[in-house]
């Protein structure tokens, strides 16, 4: 998203495991007075003698009088008390007996508050339902180390209100699979904001009734949406939606363009923005209007509207438009930018109509550079030193959130959050540039903002990977209990230990091959960029070689593999001019792949096989004057999923070459179609299929435009992958995210005089 004028680079630190001390038993005879091991730490415990231990007989008890309000909880919690035990654990009412784990509410905690008694039976008593929640959370960590805990009493409460995670799937695309995995982890840590940045200039993320043109191939039905806020309900977490207007509207604007409609702003001689409307336009500002109203019902558990309304037009000047707009409308005196804030006012007055609360970033709102200013009553969330800071903010009636580059930016290919720096250092209430507040009340809190400006930087599952203990330690300084230790260092084995909720689950997919295996390297930085931070798993730590050409990195996988995708997340410091090299004795190597004006991000290298015991990537030309940086170094053998499956055509060129020679696994094989336009090819993968890569391998009559899609029943069809200009050759069509039973390639314009002909139609993903 947003890209300061210098963005500070923080080098992650490596950090030593250290004991946990806090974990050891504590004999039953004695009150356990240390506090349980969670994240985020209880605000107070109070530890008591005896213990708990949760058998094959436990259950979890509904006190009658609030049923219907906890009942929801009660079997959501079981659910995971399954997973997490491996057995079916019952939900009843009445009383709770020694083993059980009761659920009730009355008192006087705060609204998120709750008290945890841990006796031979645990009572999990609050004043709302939300509350009583996060006692859930609390036990589940607590019995996801062990079925027994000792006895005691947890008061807990937030310091602040909202605490969460933004992802930028206006971008790059995030699996609904993916969303709902994260609702249930952000819950798990007692984070209850989900903010979905739906738009920018690489998509537009929602099936549109009253806009159709404008939805992206890869989008959120409404059903989806509707999945994610049951499931939100389910686990307290709230679901805000971010239309980004009247910037990053690129989306937006093509589609309108596509059907003839330009709402682009364009400067004096006439040069369009792609991705700024022009607020002066009657029907541009009618399309605002369509949007907020169609999806603000939509996103019936919100009380917010996120609008964007940053990085907009900054010289108003080249614009003159805008200023005959603006007097025309409040005066003759007033300047261009009151079109801005005027816009502003507008859309907060349409969302406070609906009973919500607008939100917008705050880098459009500026000092003196207008007649008008922006309403009182919008929440400005801070996340870089433009405009107003953050107690200018809230002197002039703001509410405010924090949403500072660092520690809380988690941006593809480049910045990730220091979150050694986050929990040794940082506290919610200090903002970028060390700005600070004088009155904490008036910051709604901070949420991890996955930013995702390179979109192939790296996959969603690396995503998942490095977010991980950033959300963990943004839970932690959000929730604003005292810390259970004092260093990063000794908070990791905390964050390990309490694993993921218990409901979590990855898509399966191919191993790879390098994880956690030998590795070593002709040099390196630091000691803090080990060569092993480059198999590790991890987005969060990287190996980083000397300055100096060759470099290598070398892992050692065990036993002789057969290798036919690499994937290397690069850090800013990438190779050039490099090879993939193989080999049975870490001595003799053969070359498999050759890399020449590499650009560095995440690459993904297909279209070879190789085979050895050790594997390596040599570097010998880097694209920086640093030296090699790898946040990943990895390698797959992955099994092509339409291979030898049912496959059928629109039609056939001849006999000879029948549909099912794109998927025979011979490269000497074709299928061809007749010379239409219209042809597709189709594979029936026998069950549903999760698919990221497709390779197609053209003879030489190829598709100009075409698409992939998949599909349930082979009937309805969602796009994957559209092109409009082929070339030919071997495409190999990497990032893709979705499911299906069926998976075409459909084509609209052939490159040549002939039909459609391809040597393979391969598919990739689990």
């Amino acid at each position: 998203m947003k890209r300061p004028p210098v963005a500070a680079v923080l080098a992650a630190a490596a950090v030593a495991i250290a004991p946990l001390c806090i974990l050891t038993a504590t004999p039953e005879a004695h009150a356990a007075t240390t506090t349980p091991a969670t994240v985020p730490a209880v605000r107070q415990w109070t530890g008591t003698t005896g213990s708990f231990t949760f058998g094959s007989a436990g259950r979890v008890v509904v006190d009658p009088a609030y049923a219907s309000q906890i009942t929801g909880d009660a079997n959501t919690f079981a659910a995971e008390l399954s997973a997490l035990k491996g057995r079916t654990v019952s939900v009843v009412q009445g009383v709770a007996g020694p083993g059980d784990i009761a659920l009730t509410l009355g008192g006087s905690q705060p609204d998120e508050g709750y008290t945890v008694t841990v006796g031979s039976s645990i009572r999990i008593q609050a004043k709302t339902s939300t509350g009583e929640f996060w006692g859930t959370r609390t036990v589940l960590q607590m019995l996801s180390k062990s079925s027994t805990i000792p006895a005691g009493t947890a008061n807990d409460s937030p310091t602040k209100p909202e605490r969460g995670l933004m992802i930028d799937t206006g971008r790059n695309f995030f699996p609904a699979d993916w969303v709902k995995r994260h609702i249930r982890e952000m819950s798990y840590l007692k984070m209850n904001y989900l903010h979905l940045h739906l738009s920018d200039r690489h998509g537009f993320r929602l099936e549109s009734s009253t806009h159709p043109e404008i939805t992206s191939a890869q989008h959120y039905s409404k059903q989806d949406i509707r999945d994610f806020i049951d499931l939100g309900n389910k686990y307290h977490v709230q679901i805000v939606p971010e239309i980004d207007i009247p910037g990053h509207m690129n989306a937006v604007l093509a589609g309108e363009l596509a059907i003839g409609k330009d709402y682009r702003l364009k400067d004096s001689a006439g040069t369009a923005d792609d991705g700024f409307i022009d607020l002066s336009i009657p029907g541009a500002r009618t399309l605002i209007t369509d949007l907020i109203k169609e999806y603000m019902p939509l996103f019936n558990n919100s009380n917010y509207w996120h609008l964007g309304a940053d990085e907009y037009v900054t010289n108003y000047n080249a614009y003159p438009q805008l200023l005959t707009y603006a007097r025309a409308k409040y005066g003759a005196t007033a300047k261009a930018k009151d079109v801005y804030y005027g816009f502003i006012n507008e859309a907060n007055s349409l969302v406070r109509g609906a009973g919500k609360t607008m939100r917008m970033w705050n880098d459009g709102i500026g000092t003196g550079d207008g007649t008008i200013t922006p309403d009182s009553n919008i929440i400005v969330e801070y996340w870089y030193g433009f405009g107003k800071n953050p107690q200018q903010l809230i002197d002039a009636g703001h509410t405010v959130a924090n949403a500072s580059w660092t520690p809380t930016y988690y941006i593809y290919g480049k910045n990730k959050p220091d979150t050694k720096w986050m929990y040794e250092s940082w506290n919610p209430d200090l903002f970028q540039d060390a700005r600070t507040i004088t009155d904490p009340v008036k910051n709604r809190g901070s949420l991890i903002h996955v930013w995702c400006d390179t979109p192939t930087a790296e996959t969603v599952e690396q995503t998942a990977d490095g977010i991980k203990n950033p959300l963990r330690g943004l839970a932690q300084m959000t929730w604003g209990s005292p810390k259970l230790v004092p260093t990063y260092a000794e908070f990791v084995p905390i964050m390990d230990a309490i694993g993921r909720n218990p409901l979590w689950q990855t898509t399966s997919a191919p191993s790879n091959l390098t994880q956690g295996k030998p590795t070593t390297s002709s040099s390196i930085e630091g000691s803090g960029t080990p060569a092993a931070n480059a198999t590790d798993g991890s987005m969060s730590t990287r190996w980083a070689s000397a300055s100096t050409d060759p470099s290598w990195i070398k892992v050692d996988l065990g036993s002789v593999q057969t290798v036919n995708r690499v994937v290397l997340a690069w850090e800013a410091a990438y190779g050039k001019d490099y090879q993939i090299q193989m080999s049975n004795d870490g001595t003799n190597w053969t070359t498999v792949y050759t890399r020449t004006a590499g650009t560095g991000g995440t690459e993904t290298l297909t279209g070879f096989s190789g085979s050895g015991r050790y594997i390596r990537m040599n570097g010998t030309a880097r694209g920086t004057t640093h030296g090699y940086s790898l946040y990943e170094f990895q390698a797959f053998h992955d099994t092509d999923l339409a291979k030898g499956k049912p496959t059928t055509a629109s039609s056939v060129e001849t006999p000879v070459f029948p549909a099912a020679n794109a998927t025979d696994g011979n490269a000497a094989t074709r299928w061809s179609s007749s010379r239409a336009d219209s042809q597709w090819l189709q594979v029936d993968l026998g069950s549903t299929k999760s698919i990221n890569q497709v390779r197609l391998s053209w003879e030489t009559a190829y598709a100009k435009a075409f698409q992939i899609q998949v599909s349930d029943d082979g009937s309805h069809w969602i796009n994957l992958y559209s092109a409009t200009a082929g070339t030919g050759g071997v495409q190999n069509l990497t990032g893709l995210a979705g499911n299906g039973r069926y998976i075409r390639m459909n084509a609209t314009a052939r490159g040549t005089v002939y039909g459609y002909s391809l040597w393979s139609f391969e598919v990739y993903g689990s």
